[in-house]
């Protein structure tokens, strides 16, 4: 239960995210979730959407830097601890996390976390086993 992150690397400068989210909205391309970490000149732009394919081949001919990376997404308890409960799943299962990031789910009572993990069959295999909603990209959106 794969999900596809596009990850863009763009240079850091004024307008940039904005040219790059103004190109993915006018295909109509819904964004569910982002991530986005900088360094001196260049950020690294990480973003779940709907259309991942066609998004990342817009991105692509406008010639920014960007690729697919498979990534997990979780539904996790919204009360305190429900994050904390998903990654002592993994740390039981020796799964390393990469990196994590959340957002808005319309289902009330939960949250929805992207995963990156050393890892995803055994990820998820350990929380599926553990009874965590794994989702898929039709979920999200």
């Amino acid at each position: 239960m794969e999900i596809m992150q596009i990850s863009v690397f763009a240079e850091n400068r004024p307008g940039r995210l904005a040219e790059l989210t103004e190109r993915i909205a006018a295909l109509g391309i819904d964004l569910r979730a982002l991530s986005l970490a900088d360094s001196a000149e260049y950020g690294v732009l990480r973003m779940i959407v709907a259309e991942p394919e066609k998004a990342l081949a817009c991105i692509k001919a406008a010639g920014m830097m960007a690729a697919g990376t498979p990534v997990l997404g979780v539904a996790v308890d919204d009360v305190p601890g429900g994050f904390a409960r998903v990654v002592r799943i993994l740390a039981d299962a020796s799964v390393s996390v990469d990196y994590a990031y959340a957002f808005l789910t319309p289902t009330g009572g939960k949250a929805g976390v992207i995963l990156r993990v050393k890892d995803n069959a055994a990820a998820a295999a350990a929380l599926q086993l553990a009874k965590v909603e794994l989702l898929t990209q039709e979920q999200i959106f």
